[in-house]
């Protein structure tokens, strides 16, 4: 668990320093650049609508892993729009709270 450890603090850092760069770049403009390539049937609007899902999904498990309670319902609202920024450190609690046990990391009520 020590590397995954580090891969998510590193997956953070990379994300919020791509994340400063784009916005000093391109402003905060997101909605634009995300829904252009898929109203135009291409390539990367495919890959955003296959990223979409992705990200729906990581919300989807991570409410499922609460139990569908309030608090976890709104840790899954919160994870497609934030992705990897949001999902990275909770996994990283994660790991934390499950004292490094796959089966607790990942089942979670459901263990």
């Amino acid at each position: 668990m020590t590397k995954f450890r580090y891969a998510l603090v590193a997956m953070t850092v990379l994300i919020v320093v791509f994340t400063v760069a784009a916005i000093a770049n391109g402003g905060i403009n997101l909605i634009t650049p995300f829904l252009t390539p898929i109203l135009a049937l291409s390539w990367q609007g495919q890959f955003n609508i296959d990223f979409a899902c992705y990200l729906v999904l990581s919300g989807i498990w991570m409410a499922w892993r609460g139990g569908f309670s309030g608090a976890s319902i709104a840790l899954g609202v919160l994870a497609p729009p934030l992705g990897i920024l949001f999902f990275a450190p909770y996994l990283i609690y994660l790991v934390s709270k499950s004292n490094g046990d796959p089966r607790q990391l990942l089942l979670g009520v459901h263990a």
